[in-house]
């Protein structure tokens, strides 16, 4: 069964059938949208639908399904929310990240998807090693991030940074998303861009018409950079370690913050553990009929090594009062490290 099966099992069956008629995708007037538990049968006799198309068509179909499966997550939503907040796109009423998904790629073509993919991946490199974050001083001068000129000088100077040749193709992708404040709750209007650039081209076997044929493939390398001018933050994220992302910092500053103090490289991101030194709120509302939810277990893992995982196994307390009873001031909650 198709990769895509699970997405488009929880698609709802209107935005399914407006996706793939949009792709030339056509089903009888008698085709059930809605099949009993839409299950492996429903998967099947939707595969059966796009095989009528020509061969090339189907792999594109199917390649666009595999996408949007892929980004139906936890980091896809999140994506999602961050990117339509910064377009002004209201998410209400819709019937979850599979809806919206398919929204997107009706409405607005491949632009808002491919902008979603970055958002997500974004999300979870948070803590990788391609990612770096620099803080300029709040020295009151003014960042020209929308300036033309200065976008279109910064493409270019990437181009250098990479060592490539000055024809390679490249494009840079400009947008506004939305990041949600930790602790505030408020939304965080960041300029972030993700830069493609036309990399080394690669020689690889391919099947033709008739026997197998060697093709060129022309790879695309990208970098990304997040700003929020009112912290004055700068992400960079690109491959090649600290001396590559210092050079795209140079770049930036000399044609985005020319007049500023350079900036110095500080942690992504604050974790704010002492949250979970108590037993933590967490709201429910009467009509789901939840009659109360609560923390079950907890995990420790320190830097050397070291690991603890404290379960609940009493029904008379919480696990937050097994671990004052069981450890008093030395509870893993209370003590440092």
């Amino acid at each position: 069964m198709a990769s895509f099966s699970g997405f488009i099992r929880k698609s709802p069956p209107v935005r399914l059938r407006d996706f793939l008629g949009a792709r030339g995708v056509l089903a009888d007037g008698d085709f059930d949208w809605c099949s009993d538990g839409r299950g492996a049968a429903f998967v099947k006799s939707i595969e059966a639908l796009i095989a009528c198309l020509p061969d090339a068509k189907q792999d594109v179909v199917k390649a666009e399904l595999e996408l949007l499966a892929e980004l139906s997550s936890d980091d896809g939503m999140s994506g999602v929310a961050h990117v339509c907040a910064g377009e002004g796109i209201d998410l209400e009423g819709y019937e979850g990240v599979e809806d919206i998904l398919l929204m997107l790629a009706v409405q607005f073509d491949r632009v808002m998807i491919d902008r979603v993919q970055v958002q997500a991946s974004y999300l979870r490199k948070s803590g990788g090693k391609q990612w770096a974050r620099f803080q300029f001083p709040d020295d009151g001068t003014q960042w020209v991030l929308d300036q033309q000129s200065a976008q279109d000088a910064f493409l270019a100077e990437t181009v250098g940074i990479l060592k490539l040749p000055a024809h390679r193709k490249r494009e840079a992708d400009w947008f506004h998303p939305a990041r949600t404040d930790p602790v505030s709750g408020a939304d965080i209007q960041l300029t972030q861009a993700t830069i493609y650039v036309e990399d080394h081209a690669e020689s690889e076997l391919a099947f033709g018409e008739t026997s197998l044929e060697r093709h060129t493939r022309q790879k695309v390398l990208e970098v990304g950079v997040v700003c929020d001018p009112k912290e004055r933050i700068v992400e960079i994220c690109a491959k090649g370690g600290h001396k590559i992302r210092d050079k795209y910092l140079q770049a930036f500053s000399q044609h985005f913050a020319p007049h500023s103090t350079p900036p110095v490289l500080v942690p992504r991101r604050n974790v704010r553990l002492e949250v979970l030194r108590s037993a933590p709120a967490l709201a429910t509302v009467p009509a789901d009929g939840i009659e109360r939810v609560e923390v079950s277990s907890l995990s420790f893992r320190s830097t050397d090594g070291a690991f603890l995982m404290a379960e609940k196994r009493g029904a008379d307390e919480t696990l937050y009062q097994f671990l004052k009873r069981r450890f008093g001031g030395a509870s893993p909650l209370q003590a440092g490290g």
